[in-house]
């Protein structure tokens, strides 16, 4: 077999264009804790991807008697691949994973190792059991947690942003939960209940992600948040002195009640405006109504709502179709738009969070992960 087939085999094998749909966790995970992604952010993706690979391996040296009556095509029964090969490559990535992690601290090291442990119990033991889809969408969801203890590292709390990356890991998980089950029958097709159920899932999740809060996590103190040109504000501990000295305006501005009350009635007679700023204009019969002017909070509600409908437009459409028809094409179709649809996911996870700039860093990977799946299939 020549190298360029080879190199093909290989990346039918490891389904390199669902790659894309793998920083993003780990980024997102990180918009959830309030701090800005770092190495340790990197060495997260890096742990994530050779484990995502490794289980794209491993799942086929389990499955290769099962591909060889309904896939033939698959690298490993059709030759191009040898098995041995093929659990070398699962070992190998998985060790890599587990290393990077540990580059990351302690508590990323067991993180990855309880995804790792799920990962490889999926594909050796849980795949074809009832637990399978919760065993896969605990695994992804735990690859979103290992961006934020990665990313938290020995300065911060890693318990405590893991525990504010939680709930975008449960989104992030039932979103996985829903397309593991439809894809339980890609290969025979023949039930419309995996895709609908599939389809309210991502409408329960279109408008959590559409709708949730805009701010950023305070936990643990400390937050360096990055505001991404949005306009977000630091949520945590005073900087030296700050609170003496709003301590201090405080008082003064106590001291000063009775002649801030005179000089605000005399405001339009002078027309000086009050000591509390101009922010508290309001609308008069003279003066019309306050004219209304784009705010940062605007702009981000826009993101995330254009965000979440790219997330609902790329896993709808298929799953629509499929409920309609459950052929095995359409039903692979509709898996394939569910795991691409896992990058707009988590922008909008991210752009929730009040992390815009990391939301359009994940968002970009699309049109790559579109482009791509156009030649490897990432079923």
């Amino acid at each position: 077999m020549s190298a360029v087939a080879t190199r093909r085999a290989w990346a039918e094998l490891l389904r390199l264009p669902a790659l894309f749909t793998v920083p993003g966790d780990a980024l997102a995970g990180a918009a959830a804790t309030g701090l800005r992604p770092n190495h340790r952010t990197l060495l997260a993706i890096g742990s994530s991807l050779c484990l995502y690979e490794a289980g794209m391996a491993l799942n086929d040296w389990a499955d290769r008697a099962e591909d060889a009556v309904e896939r033939p095509e698959r690298p490993l029964p059709s030759g191009r691949i040898a098995p041995p090969a093929a659990l070398t490559a699962a070992t190998a990535l998985t060790a890599a994973g587990l290393a990077l992690a540990s580059r990351a601290g302690r508590p990323s090291l067991a993180v990855a190792g309880a995804l790792a442990g799920t990962v490889w119990a999926y594909d050796l033991a849980l795949k074809h059991t009832p637990a399978g889809p919760a065993a896969m969408a605990t695994a992804r969801g735990l690859d979103l947690l290992l961006g934020a203890t990665a990313t938290a590292g020995p300065d911060h709390d890693p318990r405590s942003r893991a525990t504010a990356a939680a709930p975008s890991a449960a989104a992030l998980a039932a979103h996985t939960l829903a397309v593991t089950v439809v894809s339980r029958r890609e290969a025979q097709g023949g039930s419309s209940t995996a895709p609908l159920a599939a389809l309210a899932t991502t409408a329960a999740l279109t408008r959590l992600v559409g709708a949730g809060t805009t701010r950023r996590p305070s936990v643990g103190g400390d937050g360096d948040v990055d505001d991404g040109g949005f306009g977000w504000r630091r949520r945590g501990r005073s900087a030296p002195g700050e609170s003496a000295s709003r301590e201090s305006a405080s008082r003064g501005s106590a001291s000063r009640g009775s002649a801030s009350t005179g000089s605000a009635s005399r405001g339009s007679a002078s027309g000086l405006a009050p000591e509390s700023g101009p922010a508290l204009r309001t609308a008069t019969p003279e003066s019309g109504p306050a004219p209304r002017t784009a705010t940062p909070d605007t702009a981000h509600r826009a993101l995330r709502g254009a965000l979440a409908l790219a997330y609902a437009g790329t896993a709808a459409r298929p799953l629509f179709h499929a409920a309609l028809n459950p052929s095995p094409p359409l039903t692979q179709r509709a898996v394939g738009g569910g795991i691409r649809a896992m990058i707009p996911l988590q922008a909008a996870l991210a752009a929730r969070t009040g992390a815009p700039v990391t939301a359009l860093l994940t968002a970009a990977l699309a049109p790559a992960a579109r482009r791509f799946a156009r030649k490897v299939s990432v079923t």
